[in-house]
């Protein structure tokens, strides 16, 4: 049986902000929920997708894994070792198998060095190597991720953006990494150069074993490359299943409106859907400040069709995330 690699239960993640005057005075502080109790598992060798708008709590989820962000709430296992409230001492020697791919490669990549000094810098900051041995990794790690030898001797801003990826995976590699958290890893590239990003990755994790958590907003490359997604609104995984499942038998409306979007597909039902909601306008929402009850009942053509039941609407029955058969949860009254 495939071991379990990452757990994460009741992850909560909470921002404080003063509210206003009268509510500074009784020391109130607005609340902001960017992760909202959120569960689930990666398996060795699997890649879980995680979707959503901007603004849902994606990249909080990864940094706060790698606790590059700490957590308000919840518990977060890493190959069989709760890591949540570890010091930064004794998570050390586990940071090197926990490694992100950032999106913005040109913040996260020192531009005043070179290829060769970025590559070195990860493979010598928990090892000590030789010279021989450290020219010998770097050449492994560049064969590995299909990178020239020749771009050593650049810097950062050198190199097409397709390059600087390669650099970025290298170089969480260099560590020794095992689980890798891909934030938007093919944003602001060319198809072509998305799908090479796409195949390196997948042939990284079927010869070395890797696990990924891979956050995109492209949902066709999430379908291609994810084992199971998850699909997130406003803090929550309001449905996760098998990838196949997911992209052609959503439970959610959101998930199907969302699918619908961005992919072209047969579905009538979920065009009409899309069709409704865009009749009617998506509208401007604070995404700071959650509907009460279900999230998503304020945009729904769901809950529009069935005469804004107050279930949906009710605080005291919010939607919980129900296993509904074949690894496939979702967070609706009303499922499709």
């Amino acid at each position: 049986m495939t071991k379990t690699i990452l757990e994460v239960e009741n992850l909560k993640k909470y921002y404080f902000q003063p509210g206003g005057m009268f509510s500074s005075l009784r020391g109130e502080k607005r609340i902001i929920p960017a992760v909202d109790d959120v569960s689930f598992y990666i398996k060795e060798n699997e890649t879980m997708g995680l979707v959503g708008e901007t603004g849902c709590g994606k990249t909080t989820i990864g940094r706060t894994l790698l606790k590059l962000t700490p957590v308000t709430s919840g518990r977060i296992i890493f190959n069989e070792k709760e890591i949540t409230w570890l010091k930064e001492r004794e998570f050390r020697p586990i940071r090197r198998e926990m490694q992100m791919i950032f999106q913005d490669l040109d913040a996260a990549l020192n531009p005043k060095m070179r290829i060769q000094s970025i590559l070195k810098e990860a493979l010598t900051v928990h090892r000590r190597l030789s010279d021989a041995e450290i020219d010998h990794d770097i050449s492994e790690l560049l064969e590995k991720v299909n990178l020239k030898k020749g771009k050593l001797s650049n810097f950062p801003g050198e190199l097409s953006g397709g390059e600087k990826r390669r650099v970025g995976i290298a170089r969480a590699l260099a560590v020794g990494a095992r689980f890798l958290v891909a934030d938007e890893p093919t944003s602001a590239l060319d198809v072509s150069i998305q799908a090479q990003v796409v195949n390196l990755l997948k042939d990284l994790q079927k010869n070395l074993g890797l696990s990924y958590l891979f956050i995109s907003h492209d949902l066709r490359i999430v379908e291609l490359i994810s084992h199971k997604v998850a699909v997130m609104y406003l803090g929550q995984i309001v449905e996760m299943g098998l990838g196949g499942r997911i992209a052609n038998e959503p439970r959610h409306p959101y998930t199907s409106i969302l699918w619908s979007s961005l992919v072209e597909k047969k579905n009538k039902e979920s065009t009409k859907a899309l069709a409704d909601i865009q009749k009617e306008g998506w509208g401007v929402f604070d995404f700071e400040r959650p509907h009460t009850g279900c999230r998503f009942s304020p945009r729904c053509p769901v809950y529009e069709a069935n005469g804004r039941p107050s279930i949906c609407s009710d605080p005291s029955t919010p939607p919980q995330l129900q296993d509904i058969g074949n690894a496939h949860k979702v967070r609706c009254h009303f499922p499709l």
